[in-house]
Parts: structure tokens; C-alpha cells; sequence
């Protein structure tokens, strides 16, 4: 039987079911063209080639062919969740894997979807009516959820540390979901330059692959979760003299408003204060005397990005406090006036870590 599947929450528990009934002979097939960001593809796929690893399964990947998903839900964008755009969603997974299944002589087909709570088991139904009547193909329908199988699935995915993403995938669910819940919308948030942003999806994938490289050395390990104050600027420039100038605001740069025209009062050990929003600015020779780095110039600076802990030694050094909320710019040279915009927000939020555990314990 080829199993098409969209996550390691839904298709692990959903496969050990399979196998218990249907007996070992399973294909996997992670065909999601739905999921956007990309990163978040790739996060979804890791954690679904390790359970299928583990539950001895083989897993193809279908294409990634996001664009044509767009076409084919074109119009549908405001529709909820189980409405006409997860049935044409379905629709399009459902008949390509159903071809993946011809492809491989493979008589039968199903979808891990029919374990999702959040799916409509009877749009999945007659998505694969229609895919069945037109490829002459055989889907199997299964029920897991009833008889205690929801709690069941939540035990398994709890024990198996799996990736717990909180959408399904779709960036037009994400958004109307956000929405509701007046939340920022911080996957599509991804940064010109290169630094790995708090929480964020490319921050878990290199979390989940590290445990991946865990689990190969034999080590034990442990992923946590853990609250803490997130932050994203969303748009932020210093202007001087009406221009526009190279900049790098550093992460809890918040202003009283969100612009502010300021000038430098005094300049103390390389440090400039501002009249305004209590405002610090260094300069380039500055911030590579600080970290021992050797950016030519801002503008290099702002392409290369820092590290979180280079941004956190920054602001230490600064303001004498790793958690400050002050403005902490850096430009070419420290100027004498200057305008400058913050769109900025900071809010509670989780995130995952990852712990090795004592031998000792």
C-alpha cells in the first residue's frame, strides 16, 4: 500500500496502525506541495524521514511544486479551514498519489490526513471517489481517530519527541489563523541578512537535524520547551541628511514611536548617546574592536548579519545589560544628526531547545 503523508505528528501513529493491520509491505510518499515557507517544507520532510526510518518504512518524495498548488486554489484564499480550498488541496494530493501508486504497481492507496483532527475525513472520501472512478485506483479508508485513537496519537507523538508544527501548512490557513488570534504572522519573517532569527522555522531545522545527528552517535537527548520574550523588526533606515544611509539596528531596538529625529549629546568610549529614545550609535571600527570582526563597512554588515549572542555581547557592552530595550544602531560613523524608523514588536513566545542528557542522571 502506497501512504501518502503530510507530517510525522499525523504519520507516525497512523503508520504503526497500518502496519498492525495491514501488515508491513508500506510505501511512503510526502507529497505536500501546500506547505509554505520552503523551510518548512524541508523541517516537515527531516521529521518524516525519521519516523519512516524508524518504523522501517521506505519514503519517496513527490515535487515540491508550490506554484501549480497556487493556481489550482486560486480564488479560494478566504475559505476556512474544511472548506472548498482544502477539498481542491485534497483533491490534488490525493490524485497524485494515487498516480505515484500506478506508477509502482501499487494496488492501494491512503493518506495520513484521515487521522488529522482538523481534516475532514468525509471531503478526503470523496476527493478519493472522484481519483479512484477517473485512475481506476483502490484508496483505503481507515478510521484511527475514534476509540481513543486522537489521545492515543498525541502519547505516541509526545514519546517520539516529533516535530509539533501549529498550522497545517497552508500560508492562507496561517494567515486567517493569525489573524483571529491577533498574532504576527513570524514564519513568513525572514531576514536580507543571515542571521538565524529566535524561534523561527530555520532556527528548528537546525535543531531537528541536529537531533537527527544525535540519534546516529547513539546519544541520549532530550528537546525542551521554554517562554521568552521574541522579537522581529519589520522595518527600520537612518536617514542623514534627507539620505538614506547604511545601517544595522540590533535586535530590541524599540523607539517611544516609531520614528524619531535625534542628534548625538556626547560620545563616550566609542559610544554615542542621543538626545531622543535613549538612542545609541557605534560606529563600524567600533562594533569590529567589540567582536574582533572585520566588516569594511556597514553595508557589508548588514548582508553578513550577527548571531544572537554577537547582537547580546553588543548590547551588553552598550547599555551594561544583555536585556535592554534601548535603540542600538550601527553606522559608518557616529553623526552629529540624524533621523531614524523602527517598526518593531516584541512578544511572548516558545521555543524548543535542545538538551543532552547527564550520564549521570
Amino acid at each position: 500500500m502506497l501512504v501518502h503523508i503530510c507530517c510525522s505528528v499525523d504519520s507516525h501513529f497512523f503508520l504503526q496502525r497500518l502496519q498492525k493491520e495491514y501488515g508491513k509491505d508500506l510505501v511512503g510518499y510526502f507529497y505536500d506541495p501546500n506547505i509554505h515557507p520552503y523551510s518548512e517544507y524541508r523541517l516537515r520532510l527531516l521529521d518524516v524521514q525519521r519516523s519512516c526510518k524508524k518504523l522501517g518504512i521506505p519514503l519517496i518524495e513527490g515535487e515540491y511544486d508550490y506554484e501549480s498548488w497556487l493556481k489550482a486554489v486560486r480564488g479560494l484564499e478566504k475559505e476556512p479551514e474544511k472548506g472548498a480550498r482544502c477539498m481542491v488541496c485534497f483533491d490534488k494530493r490525493l490524485k497524485n498519489a494515487a498516480q505515484k501508486a500506478k506508477e509502482l504497481g501499487i494496488e492501494r492507496y491512503t493518506t495520513t490526513l484521515l487521522v488529522s483532527p482538523l481534516k475532514s475525513q468525509e471531503q478526503l472520501k470523496k476527493s478519493a471517489a472522484e481519483v479512484d472512478k477517473e485512475l481506476g485506483t483502490k484508496f483505503v479508508f481507515v478510521d484511527y481517530r475514534s476509540g481513543g485513537g486522537t489521545q492515543e496519537q498525541a502519547r505516541v507523538t509526545k514519546e517520539e519527541q516529533l516535530y509539533r508544527q501549529d498550522y497545517c501548512g497552508c500560508i492562507f490557513g496561517l494567515s486567517m489563523q493569525r489573524e483571529a488570534k491577533e498574532q504576527l504572522m513570524d514564519e513568513m519573517i525572514c531576514p536580507v541578512h543571515k542571521q538565524t532569527l529566535p524561534a523561527s522555522i530555520e532556527e528548528r531545522l537546525a535543531m531537528y537535524q541536529k537531533r537527527m545527528d544525535l540519534e546516529e552517535q547513539g546519544i541520549e537527548y532530550k528537546i525542551i520547551r521554554k517562554r521568552f520574550l521574541n522579537y522581529r523588526l519589520l522595518r527600520g533606515f537612518v536617514r542623514i541628511q534627507k539620505e538614506v544611509v547604511p545601517s544595522y539596528i540590533l535586535s530590541y531596538s524599540h523607539l517611544r514611536r516609531d520614528y524619531a529625529k535625534a542628534k548625538i549629546e556626547f560620545v563616550h568610549q566609542g559610544i554615542g548617546y542621543a538626545n531622543k529614545d535613549e538612542i545609541r550609535v557605534v560606529d563600524i571600527d567600533w562594533l569590529n574592536d567589540c567582536l574582533g570582526t572585520d566588516f569594511a563597512n556597514t553595508k557589508e554588515l548588514y548582508f553578513a548579519g550577527l548571531t544572537q549572542a554577537q547582537e547580546t555581547k553588543v548590547r551588553q557592552v552598550v547599555d551594561g545589560e544583555s536585556h535592554s530595550l534601548s535603540p542600538i544602531v550601527v553606522l559608518d560613523k557616529i553623526p552629529q544628526k540624524f533621523e531614524i524608523h523602527i517598526d518593531a514588536t516584541s512578544y511572548k513566545d516558545i521555543k524548543e531547545e535542545l538538551l543532552i542528557k547527564d550520564k549521570q542522571c
